[in-house]
Protein backbone atom coordinates (compact mmCIF):
# COMPACT_ATOMS: atom_id res chain seq x y z
CA UNK A 1 0.00 0.00 0.00
CA UNK A 2 1.37 3.37 -0.99
CA UNK A 3 2.21 5.80 1.69
CA UNK A 4 0.22 9.05 2.91
CA UNK A 5 1.26 12.14 1.05
CA UNK A 6 1.87 14.52 3.35
CA UNK A 7 1.15 17.92 1.72
CA UNK A 8 2.40 20.99 2.07
CA UNK A 9 0.45 23.02 0.79
CA UNK A 10 -2.45 21.85 3.03
CA UNK A 11 -0.58 22.27 6.29
CA UNK A 12 0.67 25.67 5.55
CA UNK A 13 -2.29 26.67 4.92
CA UNK A 14 -2.78 25.73 8.33
CA UNK A 15 0.25 27.95 9.90
CA UNK A 16 -0.70 30.44 7.84
CA UNK A 17 -4.20 30.44 9.09
CA UNK A 18 -3.01 30.90 12.62
CA UNK A 19 -0.38 32.93 12.31
CA UNK A 20 -3.44 35.71 10.27
CA UNK A 21 -5.23 34.82 13.65
CA UNK A 22 -1.87 36.26 16.15
CA UNK A 23 -1.30 38.78 13.65
CA UNK A 24 -4.50 40.12 14.08
CA UNK A 25 -4.74 40.16 17.36
CA UNK A 26 -1.00 41.99 17.16
CA UNK A 27 -2.36 44.29 15.64
CA UNK A 28 -5.26 45.14 17.66
CA UNK A 29 -2.98 45.68 20.89
CA UNK A 30 -0.38 47.13 19.18
CA UNK A 31 -1.83 49.23 16.95
CA UNK A 32 1.50 48.24 14.77
CA UNK A 33 1.55 46.29 11.43
CA UNK A 34 4.84 44.05 12.11
CA UNK A 35 7.51 44.36 9.02
CA UNK A 36 10.21 41.98 7.64
CA UNK A 37 12.87 42.74 5.55
CA UNK A 38 14.88 40.24 3.39
CA UNK A 39 18.33 41.51 1.84
CA UNK A 40 19.09 39.26 -1.34
CA UNK A 41 22.47 40.17 -2.69
CA UNK A 42 23.59 39.52 -6.90
CA UNK A 43 20.76 38.17 -9.14
CA UNK A 44 20.42 34.26 -8.51
CA UNK A 45 17.79 32.63 -10.01
CA UNK A 46 16.59 30.44 -7.31
CA UNK A 47 16.95 33.20 -4.61
CA UNK A 48 15.45 35.92 -6.55
CA UNK A 49 12.40 33.03 -7.18
CA UNK A 50 12.47 32.12 -3.13
CA UNK A 51 13.12 36.61 -2.41
CA UNK A 52 9.91 36.63 -4.81
CA UNK A 53 7.65 34.07 -2.76
CA UNK A 54 8.68 35.56 0.64
CA UNK A 55 7.35 38.86 -0.51
CA UNK A 56 4.32 37.73 -1.77
CA UNK A 57 2.78 35.72 0.67
CA UNK A 58 3.77 38.77 3.40
CA UNK A 59 1.31 40.67 1.05
CA UNK A 60 -1.33 37.94 1.43
CA UNK A 61 -0.98 37.88 4.60
CA UNK A 62 -0.66 41.80 5.92
CA UNK A 63 2.61 41.77 6.64
CA UNK A 64 4.96 44.98 5.94
CA UNK A 65 7.59 43.41 3.26
CA UNK A 66 10.87 45.04 1.56
CA UNK A 67 13.28 44.13 0.00
CA UNK A 68 16.98 45.34 -0.25
CA UNK A 69 18.46 44.01 -3.67
CA UNK A 70 22.11 45.11 -3.90
CA UNK A 71 24.78 44.34 -6.73
CA UNK A 72 26.35 41.24 -6.57
CA UNK A 73 30.34 43.26 -6.20
CA UNK A 74 28.69 44.21 -2.44
CA UNK A 75 31.35 44.25 -0.09
CA UNK A 76 31.33 42.89 3.30
CA UNK A 77 30.95 46.34 5.10
CA UNK A 78 28.64 47.35 2.97
CA UNK A 79 26.55 44.81 3.63
CA UNK A 80 27.03 44.86 7.04
CA UNK A 81 26.15 48.52 7.02
CA UNK A 82 22.58 47.45 5.68
CA UNK A 83 21.94 45.48 8.19
CA UNK A 84 22.74 48.11 11.04
CA UNK A 85 20.36 50.01 9.30
CA UNK A 86 17.71 47.59 9.88
CA UNK A 87 18.79 46.55 13.19
CA UNK A 88 17.77 50.24 14.28
CA UNK A 89 14.39 50.29 11.84
CA UNK A 90 11.68 49.88 14.40
CA UNK A 91 9.21 49.56 11.70
CA UNK A 92 11.26 46.17 10.84
CA UNK A 93 10.53 43.45 13.20
CA UNK A 94 12.17 40.54 10.98
CA UNK A 95 15.58 40.83 9.27
CA UNK A 96 16.30 37.75 6.53
CA UNK A 97 19.64 37.91 4.22
CA UNK A 98 19.04 35.38 1.59
CA UNK A 99 21.74 32.61 1.24
CA UNK A 100 23.99 31.59 -0.14
CA UNK A 101 25.63 35.03 -0.60
CA UNK A 102 27.54 35.73 -3.77
CA UNK A 103 31.52 33.28 -3.30
CA UNK A 104 32.90 36.79 -2.83
CA UNK A 105 31.13 37.11 0.75
CA UNK A 106 30.56 33.24 1.47
CA UNK A 107 34.08 33.32 3.41
CA UNK A 108 32.68 35.70 5.94
CA UNK A 109 28.65 34.74 5.87
CA UNK A 110 28.98 33.77 9.78
CA UNK A 111 30.49 37.25 10.82
CA UNK A 112 28.19 38.87 8.30
CA UNK A 113 24.90 37.01 9.73
CA UNK A 114 26.10 37.54 13.55
CA UNK A 115 25.33 41.24 12.70
CA UNK A 116 21.57 40.97 12.31
CA UNK A 117 19.85 41.81 16.01
CA UNK A 118 19.00 38.20 17.31
CA UNK A 119 15.51 39.71 18.27
CA UNK A 120 15.14 40.60 14.71
CA UNK A 121 16.50 37.34 13.53
CA UNK A 122 13.60 35.09 11.82
CA UNK A 123 16.05 32.80 10.36
CA UNK A 124 17.13 31.67 13.73
CA UNK A 125 20.69 31.74 12.42
CA UNK A 126 22.44 34.18 15.18
CA UNK A 127 24.51 32.13 17.86
CA UNK A 128 22.39 33.93 20.35
CA UNK A 129 19.71 31.56 19.00
CA UNK A 130 21.60 28.61 18.23
CA UNK A 131 22.49 28.69 21.45
CA UNK A 132 19.03 29.27 23.09
CA UNK A 133 17.57 26.37 20.53
CA UNK A 134 20.55 24.21 22.37
CA UNK A 135 19.17 24.41 26.13
CA UNK A 136 15.70 24.60 25.71
CA UNK A 137 14.97 28.42 25.98
CA UNK A 138 12.41 30.53 23.89
CA UNK A 139 13.83 31.55 20.37
CA UNK A 140 13.89 32.16 17.01
CA UNK A 141 13.72 28.51 15.46
CA UNK A 142 15.18 27.96 11.74
CA UNK A 143 12.12 28.16 9.45
CA UNK A 144 12.52 24.86 7.75
CA UNK A 145 13.13 22.25 10.82
CA UNK A 146 10.21 24.01 12.33
CA UNK A 147 8.00 23.46 9.42
CA UNK A 148 9.12 19.82 9.52
CA UNK A 149 8.06 19.39 13.33
CA UNK A 150 4.55 21.81 12.76
CA UNK A 151 4.02 18.79 9.81
CA UNK A 152 4.75 16.10 12.16
CA UNK A 153 2.15 17.49 14.67
CA UNK A 154 -0.55 18.75 12.16
CA UNK A 155 -0.39 14.80 10.56
CA UNK A 156 -0.63 13.33 13.99
CA UNK A 157 2.60 11.28 13.60
CA UNK A 158 3.93 10.38 17.15
CA UNK A 159 7.50 11.75 18.06
CA UNK A 160 7.42 11.28 21.90
CA UNK A 161 10.34 8.12 22.08
CA UNK A 162 10.39 6.91 18.75
CA UNK A 163 12.90 6.53 16.77
CA UNK A 164 14.56 9.83 14.34
CA UNK A 165 17.31 9.91 11.94
CA UNK A 166 18.30 12.82 10.19
CA UNK A 167 20.47 12.47 7.52
CA UNK A 168 22.82 15.71 7.16
CA UNK A 169 24.32 18.32 10.30
CA UNK A 170 24.26 21.66 8.33
CA UNK A 171 23.52 24.43 10.47
CA UNK A 172 20.21 25.08 8.65
CA UNK A 173 18.03 21.84 9.01
CA UNK A 174 20.29 18.63 10.48
CA UNK A 175 21.46 20.42 13.76
CA UNK A 176 18.47 22.79 14.54
CA UNK A 177 16.22 19.78 13.50
CA UNK A 178 18.12 17.35 16.58
CA UNK A 179 17.46 20.04 18.69
CA UNK A 180 13.41 20.12 18.06
CA UNK A 181 13.61 16.84 17.83
CA UNK A 182 14.86 15.99 21.00
CA UNK A 183 12.87 18.64 22.99
CA UNK A 184 9.98 16.43 21.47
CA UNK A 185 11.60 13.34 23.13
CA UNK A 186 12.58 11.70 20.02
CA UNK A 187 15.77 8.93 20.39
CA UNK A 188 17.59 11.11 18.18
CA UNK A 189 20.51 9.93 15.42
CA UNK A 190 22.40 12.35 12.98
CA UNK A 191 24.14 10.78 9.75
CA UNK A 192 26.63 12.20 7.80
CA UNK A 193 29.49 12.19 4.75
CA UNK A 194 31.63 10.13 7.23
CA UNK A 195 28.69 7.56 8.84
CA UNK A 196 29.64 4.10 8.51
CA UNK A 197 26.51 1.69 7.41
CA UNK A 198 24.51 3.95 7.08
CA UNK A 199 21.51 1.68 6.20
CA UNK A 200 21.68 -0.17 9.07
CA UNK A 201 20.97 2.97 11.31
CA UNK A 202 18.67 4.33 8.82
CA UNK A 203 16.36 1.18 8.97
CA UNK A 204 15.79 1.98 12.69
CA UNK A 205 14.38 4.98 11.91
CA UNK A 206 10.32 5.90 13.13
CA UNK A 207 11.11 9.36 11.41
CA UNK A 208 13.68 9.49 9.08
CA UNK A 209 15.03 13.38 7.68
CA UNK A 210 16.90 13.72 4.31
CA UNK A 211 18.62 16.79 4.43
CA UNK A 212 21.75 16.26 2.18
CA UNK A 213 21.11 17.56 -1.19
CA UNK A 214 21.79 14.74 -3.50
CA UNK A 215 19.01 13.92 -6.01
CA UNK A 216 17.56 10.34 -4.45
CA UNK A 217 20.01 9.43 -2.23
CA UNK A 218 17.50 7.59 0.26
CA UNK A 219 16.06 4.58 -1.58
CA UNK A 220 13.67 2.11 -0.44
CA UNK A 221 16.28 -0.71 1.05
CA UNK A 222 17.19 2.44 3.17
CA UNK A 223 13.98 2.70 4.92
CA UNK A 224 12.11 0.50 7.53
CA UNK A 225 8.25 -0.46 6.39
CA UNK A 226 5.47 1.86 7.69
CA UNK A 227 8.19 5.14 8.30
CA UNK A 228 7.44 8.70 7.92
CA UNK A 229 9.70 10.26 5.35
CA UNK A 230 10.27 14.07 5.77
CA UNK A 231 12.50 15.06 2.17
CA UNK A 232 13.92 18.43 2.94
CA UNK A 233 15.89 18.12 0.03
CA UNK A 234 15.33 20.84 -3.39
CA UNK A 235 17.03 19.51 -6.08
CA UNK A 236 17.47 20.81 -10.03
CA UNK A 237 18.07 18.00 -12.21
CA UNK A 238 16.74 19.78 -15.44
CA UNK A 239 15.48 23.45 -16.00
CA UNK A 240 12.25 22.84 -15.09
CA UNK A 241 12.44 19.70 -13.03
CA UNK A 242 12.99 19.70 -9.14
CA UNK A 243 13.35 16.40 -7.19
CA UNK A 244 14.40 15.62 -3.16
CA UNK A 245 16.89 13.70 -1.62
CA UNK A 246 14.70 10.50 -1.98
CA UNK A 247 13.12 8.52 -4.23
CA UNK A 248 9.75 9.02 -3.73
CA UNK A 249 8.64 6.62 -6.66
CA UNK A 250 10.06 3.27 -4.66
CA UNK A 251 10.34 4.84 -1.08
CA UNK A 252 6.12 5.76 -1.33
CA UNK A 253 5.28 1.94 -1.34
CA UNK A 254 7.39 1.20 1.33
CA UNK A 255 6.90 4.41 4.04
CA UNK A 256 3.62 4.88 6.28
CA UNK A 257 3.92 8.64 5.25
CA UNK A 258 6.03 10.75 2.80
CA UNK A 259 6.41 14.41 1.49
CA UNK A 260 6.81 14.97 -2.20
CA UNK A 261 9.18 17.64 -3.78
CA UNK A 262 8.14 19.70 -4.97
CA UNK A 263 5.23 20.66 -2.95
CA UNK A 264 6.41 19.57 1.00
CA UNK A 265 8.20 21.01 3.11
CA UNK A 266 9.51 24.07 0.97
CA UNK A 267 5.36 25.31 1.21
CA UNK A 268 6.09 24.87 5.62
CA UNK A 269 8.81 27.02 5.26
CA UNK A 270 7.66 30.59 4.01
CA UNK A 271 4.90 30.07 6.43
CA UNK A 272 7.08 29.29 9.51
CA UNK A 273 8.89 32.34 8.36
CA UNK A 274 5.32 34.75 8.76
CA UNK A 275 4.88 32.93 12.27
CA UNK A 276 8.48 34.03 13.25
CA UNK A 277 8.14 37.52 11.85
CA UNK A 278 5.21 37.66 13.86
CA UNK A 279 6.20 36.10 16.70
CA UNK A 280 9.86 38.40 16.81
CA UNK A 281 7.59 41.87 16.28
CA UNK A 282 5.50 40.38 19.56
CA UNK A 283 8.18 40.47 21.85
CA UNK A 284 9.54 43.85 20.51
CA UNK A 285 6.38 45.35 20.69
CA UNK A 286 4.66 43.84 23.84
Amino acid sequence: MSAVILSGKTYAQELKNQAKINLTELIRQTGVTPGLAVIIVGADPASQVYVRNKHRTCREMGINSQVISLPENTGKSALITAIKKLNEDVSVHGILLQLPLPKTLQPYESEILYNINPSKDVDGFHPVNVGKLSIGEKCMVPCTPLGCIKMLESAGIPIDGKNAVIIGRSNIVGKPMANLLLAKNATVTICHSHTQNLKDITRTADILIAAVGHPAFVTADMIKPGATIIDVGINRIAPKKLVGDVDFTAVKEKAAFITPVPGGVGLLTIATLMQNTIEAARQQLL
